[in-house]
């Protein structure tokens, strides 16, 4: 056998033939990679001496040379040889970023390492008179793993939660027709974990974006990876309301206005608002809970494109009254998909 390492794309080792060379051995490896260094590759032999000691010797192997035939270093291998390929000094894969909306030159771009975001923006050609930079929706897969597996682990546990408890209360039912409620509630439980299964992280991180030369050497001015992605919206002229309201709809943002402008227009509350649980999920990704002490002035500043939450009234749905966490893995998946999630 002989073997191969490195900067080649099936490294292993393989069945060594007579008259084998370094060419042979790099063929049966599928090729080398862009990463790798032609200059300089490393041959490792083993000799036995008087079959008692085992001698190892290093040799040199200039690649490009060897591909081109050149006998001193396309040599012939002898059994257990190893050949090991080093990679280019500080090489890394091209990194590719999205860019769509409301700029002059949307698409795909290819980054260099340390690249920002303020120059992706400028290569891209700026923004449209029509761009909303507060809207901007920035996302990165390897946020999007994070905040996945946050939310699988607040649904696992939450659903530890729900049906340890569900089986318990059908177990102990004093009467047919308890159980029978009981085994609805768990029905209804399962649903509302099928439902949170079912939602996705998006990866979004919240950033403030301003022009490039503005933008440049602020916290938000951050460094790209491969995958990013930044979509830039057109102007907002609206508010949704959204939850236990008569009216669920979008309604004309009007400069100076509050929270309960917009909830009379959505015809107010119903009887199953959770009024102290209301909350508003800001167009850059944010979210602002409404101030308990300051109820009655709803202090909170809105632009176009928010969206006002209005949840339901956890205490009186009885499977979920002793749920404590289930407020705050709504308020999650808000966040972190965009989703607004109610229970029914």
């Amino acid at each position: 056998m002989v073997s191969i390492e490195g900067e080649v794309h099936k490294p292993g080792t393989y069945p060594y033939a007579k008259n084998m060379t370094i060419k042979d051995l790099i063929f049966a490896a599928k090729g080398l990679k862009e990463s790798a260094y032609l200059g300089e590759a490393e041959l490792i032999s083993y000799e036995i001496i008087n079959g008692k000691l085992c001698e190892v010797k290093r040799r040199t192997i200039n690649l490009k040379k060897a591909l081109a035939g050149d006998p001193e270093n396309n040599v012939l291998l002898s059994p257990y040889d190893r050949l090991f390929v080093r990679s280019i000094s500080k090489w890394q894969k091209v990194g590719y970023v999205t860019i769509s909306g409301e700029v002059l030159f949307p698409g795909r771009y290819a980054i260099r390492p340390g690249e920002t975001l303020s120059s992706l923006i400028e290569r891209a050609g700026g923004f449209t008179k029509n761009a909303y930079l507060k809207g901007a929706v920035f996302t990165r897969k390897r946020v999007q793993a994070l905040q996945q597996q946050r939310l699988n682990e607040m649904i696992n546990k939450l659903e530890r939660e729900l049906l340890s408890a569900g089986s318990a209360e059908v177990a102990t039912a004093l009467s047919p027709e308890s159980a029978k409620i009981k085994s609805e509630e768990i029905a209804l439980r399962r649903q509302l974990l099928e439902r949170l299964r079912h939602v996705k992280a998006k990866g979004r991180i919240v950033i403030h974006l301003d022009y490039p030369e503005k933008l440049k050497g602020t916290p938000y001015d951050i460094v790209l990876e491969d995958g990013d992605s930044l979509y830039i919206p057109p102007k907002s002229s609206t508010i949704q309301v959204v939850g236990e309201v008569y009216n669920q709809s979008a309604f004309i943002f009007k400069k100076g206005e509050g929270i309960d402008y917009y909830l009379k227009l959505a015809g107010g509350l119903t009887p199953n608002a959770d009024e102290s649980h209301i909350y508003v999920l800001k167009v850059d990704g944010s979210l602002k809970r409404v101030p308990k002490h300051f109820r009655w002035l709803r202090k909170v500043h809105l632009d176009p494109g928010d969206t006002i939450v209005v949840p339901q009234k956890i205490e009186k749905i009885a499977w979920l009254r002793n749920i404590k966490d289930i407020t705050t893995i709504l308020y999650q998946i808000a966040v972190t998909t965009g989703v607004i999630i109610t229970v029914f």
